[in-house]
């Protein structure tokens, strides 16, 4: 089936009007695409995997040749690429083996197959767990001792989509150095591979839950006694919406199915009811009907997205992003559990834990977007700790856990801050506000000519530098601030005097710029926003 036809028929399924019992024969035409097509694609592998329609791009034949791609990396890599991978040789990858599972979309199971029969073909142990979550990937490779894992799943991407993501021996997301060669071997063989049809794979079932739970324990990363004990008094209620992704179950779980957990949107839903699966304040509106009609002392609900790698909490008064929670976090990290070490943040994420670090006598390490680039931080044998590292887009983890953006690690420690503390996560953010006063995060964006896509656009942002070294002035609004810091890590970011800041970013593969400002006061949302828009433009 052509390729515009599977895009028109997707169409139609994500149609406001679309009744997923009388429209069931649309979904089975993708599938069958999906498992017949023999079209090629063209596979673009980066940190966060290759993503593609599902029926035109991500089918069968397609997964098959990027795992063969990926056994013929580990067939040729050279020494200093077997460092990246953890391992030693081809050898090491067939007796420490694959791990390997997908969330809930649209033939999970049977894209794992495509791409285990070429591990199966290469002598690879397997292990299979299934529906699974980010983080339990993470967990698996170091609890089991497997030399990578392979996740299907494109994340909060929308139902249409899906995806692979590859993690080398550590558990964390591959980087460049990796996924460039997965790419070249992907499209340099995708007009030649031949399918097999691949049944009946001899993988070994695993349990995921069972065996991050292991893996928390054991490292230490999360105080489960402390939250038994407020659960156990019984004054608190727990919402978790999981708009039918793969963390169902999870909380149940990891928490000996308590009587105060209530659980949204568990149903198998590949569609995801017709909304974006991601964990946005509108997405949040079924747990505020709960916890708002909640009369517990402690309340908290929180929504995660399909693969559980990103997380958003509310807790029957406030919502709570992460670029709150990130900082919360942290905050806690060091003055109730007495860690030491740093805090990691991408670098549009909000200031607000900036001003905490510094007052606490900490080192803030900003990096460029990319949860990749907290590897150095959150490593087993990191001489800088990261207590947490968090992104402004609903990602973290932290310390002792994986190295992948873990929703369920989040989800715990939220707990375990309430348990400990004694307060609602409203409660203590709100005491946060009144200590080290309040930030105002706001993003938007404008497109450009389609001429500056790529290079040019990146050039043109960069030159932006030059307008607002530190001890000059940028006129914002009404009034003239002054430059303190000059970051241009990912983008130019410029941090003023009084502590607001705007960062532009370049679309490395759309005519559009990203901006990102926190102001100190809400009125100067918009003014901050016009003044970036004016550097990128002034000549």
């Amino acid at each position: 089936m052509p390729k515009d036809t599977i895009t028109q028929i997707w169409k139609k399924i994500q149609s406001p009007d679309f009744n997923p019992v009388t429209g069931a024969a649309l979904v089975e035409q993708v599938k069958k695409a999906a498992i017949e097509s023999r079209e090629n694609a063209v596979v673009s592998f980066g940190t966060s995997g290759w993503r593609g329609e599902i029926g035109s791009e991500f089918t069968l034949r397609n997964l098959q040749v990027v795992g063969a791609a990926i056994v013929r990396l580990y067939r040729e890599a050279t020494p200093e690429l077997f460092v990246s991978l953890g391992i030693k040789n081809f050898e090491e990858l067939k007796t420490k083996g694959l791990v390997i599972g997908h969330d809930n979309r649209l033939l999970g199971k049977e894209f794992c197959e495509s791409v285990a029969h070429e591990f199966v073909k290469a002598g690879v142990r397997i292990y299979y767990g299934g529906e699974m979550a980010t983080p339990e990937f993470s967990a698996a490779v170091e609890m089991l001792g497997a030399a990578c894992s392979v996740n299907m799943t494109p994340s909060h991407n929308p139902s249409h989509y899906n995806g692979i993501k590859f993690n080398p021996a550590d558990g964390g997301p591959a980087g460049p150095e990796i996924t460039d060669v997965i790419t070249r071997n992907s499209n340099e063989m995708m007009a030649t591979h031949v399918y097999e049809e691949a049944s009946n794979i001899p993988w070994e079932t695993i349990d995921p839950v069972k065996i991050y739970k292991d893996f928390l324990i054991r490292q230490g990363t999360i105080k489960f006694s402390r939250i038994q004990k407020m659960i156990d008094e019984g004054r608190i209620t727990i919402v978790c919406d999981y708009v039918h992704g793969s963390t169902r179950g999870r909380p149940a779980a990891l928490l000996g199915n308590p009587d105060s957990l209530v659980n949204l949107r568990t149903e198998d839903d590949p569609l995801f009811g017709g909304v974006a699966p991601e964990p946005s304040s509108k997405n949040l509106e079924g747990v505020r009907r709960v916890l708002d009609a909640s009369k517990t002392w402690y309340r908290i609900g929180c929504i995660f997205d399909p693969d559980g790698d990103r997380i958003r909490f509310y807790d029957g008064t406030t919502e709570i992003d992460m670029n709150s929670f990130g900082a919360l976090a942290f905050h806690y990290m060091v003055t109730w559990r007495k860690e030491r070490g740093v805090v990691a943040k991408s670098v549009a994420t909000s200031n607000f834990v900036n001003i905490i670090a510094e007052k606490l006598g900490c080192e803030v390490k900003e990096t460029a977007v990319g949860f990749k680039n907290f590897r150095p931080y959150l490593a087993r044998d990191a001489k800088e700790r990261a207590l947490i590292a968090f992104e402004e887009s609903d990602g973290i983890s932290g310390l002792n856990n994986t190295l992948e953006k873990d929703a369920q690690f989040g989800f715990l420690l939220a707990l375990e801050i309430m348990a400990v503390t004694g307060k609602n996560l409203g409660e203590y953010l709100e005491a946060l506000y009144t200590e080290y006063g309040r930030f105002y995060p706001t993003r938007s964006g404008f497109e450009v000519d389609k001429s500056l896509v790529g290079a040019p656009l990146i050039a043109k942002v960069n030159a932006i530098a030059a307008k607002a070294k530190p001890g000059m002035k940028v006129q914002v609004g009404e009034i003239k601030k002054e430059v303190k810091q000059l970051l241009t890590l990912d983008g130019v970011k410029i941090i003023f005097t009084d502590d607001s800041w705007m960062l532009i970013r370049p679309s490395g593969t759309e005519p559009k710029v990203r901006i990102y400002t926190e102001c100190r006061v809400p009125e100067e949302k918009d003014v901050m926003f016009e003044a970036a828009k004016h550097l990128f433009f002034k000549d």
